[in-house]
């Protein structure tokens, strides 16, 4: 496993094992705060397990994605399981929602709470992105919060994406891009990484990388400064990140099996 990896692997279990998201609780509001400022309902927060929301998301990509019932969705990074919570009630009994994290002990809390809650159409699968446990062609909605920045190999995350879907199926994702060079302290800086700031990309590049992958209909649907979004350095980087760092909600899709795609 590479240095990265075993970082974020270390970090995210540390907040597994406590419950605590990157802030904790007080100055910032906890996880429920930040939820919601990211762009999550309360009536959202308030119907997931307990201990679920770990304040780990830069955005929503379930309010991108129109959910229907009988679908299978998949999140990647799934954490907690936060995500993978609300998106089960959307697709219904007869949809099946799947969690892939590498971190064991996110792996088990999701499990733990999704058998407090008795939920049967949610499955957590510890595995890595770039090598995902999931058969090709066999989801309708790939989403993932904050995660993707974390993975080393980001053009091998993208073609997972493209294997997995299905034709005609599509993907919301919410997630860390660099507007500008980041400031050389942070290159380096293992925290940095953990905390979805080192490991994110240029936005043209992270584009361009989905769309190489043969995904079609690419588009940034809503933006917001990730410094500013974070707490301005209570819950994460400081002013020196202003304008520099920024969340991303892109969608886009698999094209349907008659229609190849421009990068083929």
């Amino acid at each position: 496993m590479s240095q990265e990896k075993e970082s974020v692997r270390e970090f995210y279990s540390a907040i597994a094992q406590s419950g605590k998201g990157c802030c904790g609780p007080a100055p910032c509001g906890g996880a429920a705060d930040t939820a919601e400022r990211i762009g999550y309902t309360a009536q959202e927060i308030s119907a997931i397990p307990e201990g679920a929301n770990l304040g780990l998301g830069c955005g929503n990509p379930l309010a991108l994605a129109g959910i229907s019932p009988g679908e299978t969705v998949l999140d990647l990074g799934c954490g907690g399981g936060f995500d993978v919570f609300l998106a089960a009630a959307r697709v219904g009994p007869a949809g099946r929602v799947i969690g892939i994290d590498m971190t064991p002990e996110m792996i088990e809390r999701a499990r733990s709470s999704a058998s407090q809650a008795g939920l049967k159409n949610v499955e957590f699968r510890l595995g890595e992105i770039e090598q995902l446990p999931v058969e090709e062609a066999s989801i309708d909605l790939v989403i993932s919060n904050c995660v993707l920045n974390l993975v080393p190999d980001k053009e091998k995350a993208f073609r997972e994406i493209a294997r997995v879907l299905k034709p005609g199926g599509r993907f919301a994702i919410a997630d860390i891009v660099l507007d500008k060079p980041l400031p050389e302290v942070f290159k380096k800086s293992k925290s940095a990484y953990a905390s979805c700031i080192s490991g994110a990309i240029d936005r043209r590049a992270y584009l361009r990388g989905l769309e190489k992958a043969g995904l079609t209909e690419v588009t940034v649907v809503s933006e917001a400064d990730a410094a500013e979004l974070f707490g301005g350095g209570c819950c994460g980087p400081g002013a020196e990140l202003k304008g520099v760092i920024t969340s991303i909600r892109v969608t886009g899709r698999k094209p349907s099996a008659d229609r190849p795609s421009s990068a083929e």
